[in-house]
C-alpha cells in the first residue's frame, strides 16, 4: 500500500508548526477575492489535519490569519475515539457513526471527537485500551486510534 502525498494548503504563519493537529472549518467570507483562495480552501471541512512539513520562504498577506500565512505540507491525522469492542480489531475498515447521546458523560469528546465525519469509512490504526473508567458505557468500548480508509 503506498502512503499518500501530503497536500500543500496555507495557514496562518502562527498556526505553522510540524506536528499541529487542526480540524478545517472551511472559507470565511473575508476569503471570497483573496488571489491564493484556492490553495487556502483546497481541504475537506470537518476533517482534521496535521503539519508535516512547513514550506520556507510562502509568505503571502491575508485578510483572516494575524500576519500573514505560509504554505505547509498536510496529511489527514488519526483521530482517537471510543468504538465498540468488537469493532476494534486492527487493520480494520469501519464506518463511524456517532451513537452516544450520555452529552453530560465526562467521556462524551471521545465519542464525538472533532475531525470525525460520521458515515465516513476509518481503518482502525491502533487499539490503545478500554474506556475510561468515566465513561457511562465503558464495558463494551474500546480506545482506538482512526486513521481516514
Amino acid at each position: 500500500m503506498t502512503a499518500k502525498k501530503p497536500k500543500v494548503t496555507l495557514i496562518g504563519e502562527i498556526l505553522a508548526r510540524q506536528g499541529v493537529d487542526f480540524v478545517y472549518e472551511g472559507p470565511s467570507s473575508a476569503c471570497e477575492n483573496c488571489k491564493v483562495r484556492k490553495v487556502c480552501h483546497n481541504l475537506q471541512p470537518g476533517r482534521r489535519y496535521r503539519i508535516v512539513a512547513v514550506r520556507p520562504n510562502t509568505r503571502q498577506d491575508c485578510p483572516v490569519h494575524a500576519g500573514s500565512v505560509c504554505a505547509v505540507e498536510v496529511e489527514e491525522a488519526p483521530i482517537v475515539t471510543l468504538i465498540q469492542a468488537d469493532m476494534a480489531i486492527v487493520n480494520s475498515k469501519i464506518g463511524y457513526e456517532f451513537s452516544c447521546p450520555k452529552t453530560h458523560c465526562r467521556s462524551y469528546d471521545l465519542c464525538r471527537p472533532e475531525g470525525i465525519v460520521e458515515g465516513e469509512k476509518y481503518i482502525v490504526g491502533e487499539v490503545l485500551g478500554n474506556a475510561p473508567d468515566v465513561c457511562e458505557r465503558g464495558r463494551s468500548l474500546k480506545l482506538v486510534e482512526l486513521r481516514p480508509a
